[in-house]
Parts: structure tokens; sequence; C-alpha cells
């Protein structure tokens, strides 16, 4: 049964489909042979092989090496705002699961390709919606995903956060601010597992916060009694809050944002810590590691959360290096019988070669070193079966003897 509404269509060369059969939901530049009809960035198209078999229904992108972003393969769907409530509430049928009863109000809702939306990043906050579409498609359907999340949400204020670079590789303006119920101020508080977080959806990174750590929080919690904890790029200090809420005995949060580090003082009183508990400290985390290493300081427990190192394969080269080099200088700092939390959410890093280069780093470092405990992004982050690149976060507890 064929949809009644006609798309342009878009005929790939021969034997390109083999992806598509596998569910990746991509289609780049060089596997389109002909485009029938004329197409804006972001218009729907059906997507045939080349002896013209109906394939998938896609999101077209003239101006991205992702041409085609796939919306569906069953041919009676059509993209409107039915089909945004059906693919959102699926999405929310595994946060529903997940986090009953764990007093949790902050989770990504929708993870783009993961959750079948490519280009489509929805983050909940309490009762704000946050939206990032990165994507020609996501942008063309964005009347339909705002009436979609209305209709699912209707108590929610949304935030649009699409303000990132990528969007102009799909030839798309930075966008960002109130797309419904605007609120007076866009700080919000979220519970994680009990914790109170303050979030700044307008200010903050990505959609205002890390989401996908909040398992490694609670793991890090688990651990802190009675350490000592270094927490670097502490962004806005919620590693050292639940190190503190498990009982560690004092905490140094090391990040380069003064607004950051602000934010993360406030933290303290809300989860009615003191203040005297945590210190802050505004410098770059390489300096202050080196720094930290010539004045013989050493501390129980050590967190290294930096930025991506690598946006390209081209850069994984100098990632591998910088990873080895922080990696190297915290071990040492590092008291004998304590522990390392090392993380990496370069996604073109992949599992072994990080635990490879951090083996590498505690080589160097001349520190014994065993892998006890792999952590990954939280179960609001899934990563689909046909849709590997969906896994970036790794993260490695080392126990250093």
């Amino acid at each position: 049964m064929s949809n009644a509404k006609t798309y342009p269509i878009v005929t790939l060369a021969a034997g390109r489909e083999k992806a598509l059969k596998r569910r990746h939901p991509w289609i780049f530049s060089k596997a389109v042979h002909a485009v029938k009809g004329t197409p804006n960035a972001g218009d729907t198209v059906d997507v045939v092989s080349f002896d013209q078999k109906w394939l998938c229904r896609a999101a077209y992108s003239p101006k991205s090496q992702i041409r085609l972003r796939v919306w569906t393969d069953q041919q009676s769907e059509a993209i409107d705002q039915a089909f945004f409530e059906k693919r959102i509430q699926r999405a929310q049928g595994l946060r529903s699961l997940w986090f009953a009863g764990q007093d949790t109000t902050g989770y990504r809702l929708v993870a783009a390709e993961s959750d079948d939306l490519p280009g489509i990043i929805i983050d909940r906050f309490a009762d704000v919606l946050v939206c990032q579409l990165l994507s020609a498609g996501a942008e063309a359907n964005r009347k339909h995903l705002l009436a979609a999340l209305k209709a699912l949400y209707p108590s929610c204020s949304i935030y649009d956060r699409s303000d990132v670079e990528v969007r102009k590789k799909e030839g798309l303006e930075l966008k960002s601010g109130w797309l419904h119920q605007p609120l007076a101020s866009t700080e919000v508080t979220i519970r994680e597992h009990g914790m109170q977080i303050l979030v700044d959806v307008a200010e903050g990174h990505k959609t205002g916060f890390y989401l996908d750590q909040r398992a490694n929080r609670l793991r890090l919690r688990q651990l802190a009694a009675g350490k000592t904890v270094l927490n670097c790029f502490s962004y806005t200090g919620t590693f050292g809050v639940a190190a503190l809420l498990g009982g560690a005995t004092a905490v140094i949060n090391v990040d380069a944002s003064e607004s950051a580090l602000a934010l993360s003082e406030r933290q303290l009183a809300l989860n009615g810590l003191q203040p005297e508990q945590a210190s802050h400290v505004k410098q770059d985390v390489f300096k202050l590691l080196r720094q930290y290493k010539e004045e013989g300081k050493q501390f129980d427990l050590l967190i290294l959360d930096p930025p991506k190192f690598a946006d390209n394969k081209g850069q994984l080269m100098g990632a591998c290096r910088g990873y080895k080099d922080i990696n190297r200088v915290a071990m040492q700092l590092v008291k004998p019988g304590g522990l390392l939390l090392t993380f990496s959410c370069s996604g073109l890093m992949e599992d072994s070669l990080f635990q490879k280069v951090v083996a590498d780093a505690a080589l160097d470092a001349g520190r014994d070193c065993l892998f006890v405990e792999r952590m990954q992004q939280d179960a609001d982050h899934p990563v689909a079966s046909f849709y590997p690149e969906g896994h970036y976060l790794k993260g490695l507890i080392c126990y250093l003897p």
C-alpha cells in the first residue's frame, strides 16, 4: 500500500542500498544516482534502488555529505505530526521504564538516530523540554515536532537550543529561545537519584547539562566515602556534589569557566552541603595537574571528564596523545590504593583504543593500573543495533595500588 501523498524520488547508485538493508539511517552523497523532482533542504523524499524498488522515506539535505537521513522504512507512513507523536511516545516508553522509582526528573527523551528521529535531540528537565534540531529534515519538520510535543506534554515549556555549529553543515542558521510557554528564568532544578541539580537551559553546554553521566555520578557516590577528591573539568560540579553526598571528606572542582564554577558553588547549598566542603579553582586542567605534581599533592580519587578531543578521524591521533598525557599526569596524583575515574566522549575513540591509551599512560607514569570497571552513557542515551555511532561515552575506573 503506497501513501496517498507523492514525494520527490531519489534513486541510489547500483548496489548502494546495502547499508539501508542493515537499517543504517544515513545515505551519503556519493550513493545518490539521480533526483527526480526539485526537493528543497529538509524535504521528505522517497528513496528507491537503482532498479526502482522502494527502500525508505527520508529527509533530503543537498548541502550535507549525509545527503539523506531515513525517517521510515514503512511506505504507508507519512511524515506528519502523528508520525512524531508515535516516535516520541515510543522513546518515552524506555525512559518511563528505566527511571521509574529513581527520583529522577531530568533525562534525554529523544536521542536522535537511536530513537529513529535523526537529527533530533530532546532533553527533559523537570517541566522544561529542550530541543536541538541538528539536520535540515529536523528543521523542516519543526512545526510537526512542536505540535507533537505540545500534544504529548501540555504542561511543559519548550526551549530551543538549535545553536550548534553542526547546523551550518546543513545550511541552517543557529537558533535559540523559548518556543512555548516561556518562563521568567531559564534556570531549572532537576532531581537525579535524589540529588538536586541546577541547569541553565539557555547558557549551559549542549542542552544545558550532561545527562549522559548520570549513572557514573551515582557510581562515584558509592565509592567516595572518606576520600579526598579532585574533580577535573568539573563544569557545574555535579560529580563533586555526588562525591560529597557519598561521604567524601573534601572536593576540589577545577574548570576554566567562571560561570560554571559559580553555578557549582550554588549546587552545594541546594543539596544541604557546606561551602567549605568544596573548593573551586578556575584554571586550565593540564596546567594545574602539572602544578599539583610539582607541589607533591595527591588525592584518594581523581575524576577526568574532559571535552571531546576528536571531531574527525584526522584528529584521532592527536586526541590519543592528549588523553595519554593527561591520564599520565593524573595517575601521578593518585595516592597508592586510590582510584582514577577517566572518561572520553570522543565517539571516534573506540573502547579498546581508549583502554590502550590509558594503559600506555600508566606505563609512562610508572604506576600499576588495574581496570576494575567500565562506564558508559546512561540508558536514556541508548545505542540502536543499526546505529553503532550512537555509542560515544566510555569510561574506566582504574585502581592504582
